[in-house]
């Protein structure tokens, strides 16, 4: 009798060690318990909202805004547009945005993408998403007119006598840094207009500007003879007019593709730069990525 009841205690004993033993281990999670979701990325939020919010910085003739109805109009704004008809959405256009707050906007989520041109270059592909070229920009010299310092020398322009007048965070600055680091620049603010840097050079506050050949001919216009590009038939850079969204955004970047290609494809983005443009070839049409073989030659 005794020793059943020993044996007895002794099991009840292994019994509460077991039972100790699995109320001191940590709790198991299921696979599902786990998983956690994913942030939705811009497209995600796009496609199931069927609005893509913009913002934009206004530049003629891609993105003007009537100063009475403040509705937007132009190339880049006509584009958008019909691309974001096409892929089924519709644009929400939000807020303006100046040339070195465009990037910070997209990656706080404030816009889904900037419906501006904004130029191609190293830093923008390694900051966010770029689309393909709707067209592309010829960028000329502009001194004051007489000036023949940098005619045919370019290289003469990366002098530290010399002055760039330049925009905050615009390309223009870009170019300015990069390809003339000695130079001295004339800094406006962000949301500066063009004719500004062109006005420093035609007062002699600046020597040099860089810009597109359409605002050179506006400014001509209202002061004719005041400057002169000496780079009109060799642009100091051609840049591909984009739009930009932001970084890791694969899958947007390839629905507007598509639809910009489309858009290049059947005439409509030509009508609409023809329908701008001052005078002809002021933009660089984008190649048509095929050739078509004569029948004789088969």
């Amino acid at each position: 009798m005794k020793k059943h009841l020993i044996v007895h205690l002794l099991l009840l004993s292994v019994i509460a060690m077991s039972l100790l033993s699995s109320s001191c281990k940590e709790p198991q999670t299921t696979a599902a318990q786990t998983t956690t979701h994913a942030p939705m990325s811009v497209y995600e939020r796009v496609s199931t909202s069927k609005v893509l919010h913009a913002a934009y910085i206004t530049y003629p003739p891609a993105v003007v805004r009537d100063p009475k109805t403040k509705q937007l109009s132009g190339t880049f704004v006509e584009t958008l547009e019909q691309a974001a008809k096409n892929l089924g959405w519709t644009v929400k256009w939000t807020e303006e945005v100046g040339w070195g707050s465009q990037i910070e906007g997209l990656q706080t989520d404030r816009y889904d993408i900037v419906g501006s041109p904004v130029w191609a270059n190293p830093t923008r592909a390694r900051l966010t998403t770029l689309s393909r070229p709707v067209y592309y920009s010829g960028i000329g010299i502009y001194v004051r007119k007489g000036d023949r310092r940098f005619t045919g020398k370019t290289t003469a322009i990366n002098n530290s006598s010399v002055r760039i007048a330049t925009i905050d965070g615009e390309t223009a600055d870009l170019i300015a840094r990069t390809q003339f680091p000695s130079a001295q620049r004339v800094s406006l603010p962000q949301l500066a207009d063009i004719s500004e840097t062109f006005l420093q050079v035609s007062t002699g506050k600046a020597d040099v500007a860089f810009a597109e050949p359409f605002f050179g001919s506006a400014f001509l216009k209202a002061n004719p003879g005041a400057i002169t590009n000496i780079a009109e038939t060799t642009p100091i850079k051609t840049l591909g007019n984009c739009y930009m969204m932001k970084a890791g955004e694969p899958q947007l970047k390839q629905a507007l593709d598509v639809a910009i290609e489309d858009l290049q494809n059947s005439g409509f983005i030509d009508h609409v730069l023809d329908k701008y443009e001052p005078s002809p070839n002021t933009f660089y049409r984008v190649a048509q990525p095929y050739r078509v073989v004569p029948a004789a030659a088969r």
